[in-house]
């Protein structure tokens, strides 16, 4: 006997008459790798991302900022287009990211310290650091 397999290897292959065929997608799919730790994948993603600090601006930087500022109140009724570049802090770790916005102001709330949109977006004054009236 040389062949362990010679009374089988000639047998038409079984298809079952009560179970259609699987289809190759579904068949492929068992052999997919297994996430043992699930989750991990998506903490290492988020440690891996980047975040940035607040910027300290300097007293030239401020004083143009106020600048600015003093020229938009002049102009506030006119609900000037502005660009806006902003910190805005992440919620899950510490740091954030810089942002720009650019629309339509429609006010300076002095007691808030905040620049209102006329898409109700507010920017706190203390998380600028750049301000810009479009043409």
């Amino acid at each position: 006997m040389t062949d362990n397999y010679e009374d089988i290897i000639d047998l038409p292959h079984h298809v079952s008459k009560t179970h259609p065929k699987m289809p190759m997608w579904n068949r492929a799919a068992q052999f997919a790798p297994f996430a043992a730790l699930t989750g991990y994948d998506a903490a290492v993603k988020e440690t891996a991302r980047l975040t940035e600090g607040l910027i300290e601006l300097g007293d030239e930087d401020n004083d143009n900022l106020n600048r600015q500022m003093a020229h938009l109140k002049s102009i506030i009724k006119e609900h000037p287009i502005v660009s806006v570049t902003y910190f805005v802090a992440d919620n899950r770790k510490q740091g954030g990211s810089y942002q720009n916005k650019e629309g339509q102001l429609k006010d300076i709330d002095e007691t808030a310290r905040c620049l209102v949109f006329t898409d109700g977006t507010k920017i706190e004054m203390n998380k600028m650091i750049g301000l810009e009236q479009m043409e």
